[in-house]
């Protein structure tokens, strides 16, 4: 990255002699502006092709399952199982990405879920794999992911500078999102005609590309500048900082339940096409991939945003704005108009997750970020088991169709509220003189 007055002078270069840039180089530019930072753009490079395979593993897996059991409520069963780890292990996990080198972590978190991709593809392909055998698949891969996920989040922060962090947070977004778009395609051509086990061990191969990644990286890892404390004490002062950022708590809360009641409509995905769309594969990849399109689009402009004055605003649009379309999509009966539905739920839950994931990282301390990543983590991930096994259960009793339109409704509701306490949280802190720890726009 150039020196401060470098840049300003490249900037006014830029300026003077616009009229001969198109417009669409300048958008393009400020777009992709975090892949400038060599580390990132290998993390991204390295993570798209990766991804590409894990939409492919999860496409793959709830389609095996449901073929296994025909019951919607093991679909919400082994979500569950994978989640837990994130649950139990999350906090700790956080304590570990403040004191250890973040890149040697994340090469050996990628390299055993590359291990237990290709075990899973191995089973299936030898014909002898049982549910129970994606229980404790799903349960490693888990505890994987615990350590894994706030790591990754964190590591996020030490490959680009502060004013692209941002960006760098959309691109992210877009990565993911974009590999919703192929995964999912590939994953539901491949299913039906080599079988799952294919989908399997594509995905431990691509994992390849970002351990490859991770490795050709230039990081140096500075250790924590004091002497490592007590894992409890780590925990209790990120605890106490929490506890003075009003703000933060009300936005933990939104995600807490978004977790909980709007995300785990992806789990049921495998018994709409199927019971209500009768429909097979082939559908269920063309869905998920019409969510991750909006999800790309939405990403792709928050990533071009100059920096937001108000982020909080762009937060409760996605708040508000996804369970409402959810509501839709659960009286859907037809592939189409569902097509439609979901492009724009993929939309507004990236605007509202991309957005609070900047919130935090912008504004937490350095020396917190791996464990107040945990935290989010969490919340964001680690709460999903509890979503996958009452949206399961509720789909066992009643529908599909239903449980969804339940969840979307507590979501809503939930948005309304902490809209308004947000809201309230920030006018009251200004009205009284005090400079709030997280305002509005997610700064300090």
């Amino acid at each position: 990255m150039p020196p401060p007055s470098q840049t300003s002078a490249s900037t006014n270069e830029v300026d003077t002699s616009s009229a001969a840039r198109p417009a669409s180089r300048s958008l393009r530019l400020q777009t992709f502006r975090a892949l400038r930072h060599r580390n990132f753009a290998l993390f991204f490079s390295g993570q798209f092709i990766s991804l590409i395979g894990t939409w492919m593993q999860s496409i793959a897996q709830g389609w095996l399952v449901l073929e296994l059991t025909h019951r919607a409520f093991q679909l919400g069963l082994v979500s569950a199982i994978g989640s837990i780890p994130v649950l139990l292990l999350s906090l700790p996990a956080g304590v570990l990405a403040d004191r250890l080198d973040k890149r040697k972590v994340l090469v050996l978190t990628q390299t055993c879920s590359m291990a237990l991709a290709l075990l899973l593809g191995s089973l299936t392909l030898a014909g002898i794999v049982r549910v129970e055998h994606v229980w404790i698949i799903a349960l490693l891969s888990g505890t994987v992911n615990a350590l894994d996920a706030p790591t990754r989040q964190a590591f996020v922060a030490e490959m680009v500078e502060r004013e692209d962090l941002m960006n760098a947070i959309s691109l992210n977004s877009a990565m993911f999102n974009g590999a919703r778009i192929v995964g999912p395609a590939i994953a539901g051509a491949l299913i039906g005609l080599v079988g799952e086990g294919w989908c399997f061990i594509l995905n431990g191969i691509s994992f390849v590309a970002v351990i490859t990644g991770l490795l050709l990286m230039r990081v140096r890892w500075k250790p924590p500048a004091a002497a490592p404390q007590h894992p409890l004490h780590d925990l209790l002062e990120v605890a106490r900082y929490l506890k003075g950022v009003r703000p933060l708590q009300i936005q933990f809360a939104l995600v807490a339940v978004s977790s909980i009641f709007g995300m785990s409509y992806t789990v049921l995905m495998p018994v709409i096409v199927k019971d209500v769309f009768h429909a097979g594969p082939r559908e269920l990849g063309a869905l998920m991939t019409a969510s991750g399109a909006g999800a790309l689009c939405a990403a792709l402009i928050l990533s071009s945003l100059p920096e937001a004055r108000d982020r909080a605003r762009l937060l409760f649009l996605g708040a508000l704005g996804y369970p409402l379309v959810l509501i839709a999509f659960g009286f859907a009966r037809h592939v189409a108009p569902a097509l439609a539905l979901l492009f724009a739920v993929g939309m507004f839950m990236i605007t509202f997750s991309a957005t609070s994931n900047t919130m935090v990282q912008s504004t937490v301390p350095d020396h917190l970020r791996g464990r107040v990543m945990s935290i989010y983590t969490l919340i964001f991930l680690g709460f999903f088991p509890l979503g996958s096994l009452q949206a399961g259960a509720i789909a066992g009793w009643t529908s599909a169709p239903f449980a969804i339109r339940c969840g979307a409704l507590v979501c809503l509701v939930t948005a309304v509220v902490t809209a308004v306490l947000y809201f309230r949280t920030r006018d009251a802190l200004r009205d009284g003189g005090v400079e709030p720890q997280m305002n509005a726009d997610g700064r300090r």
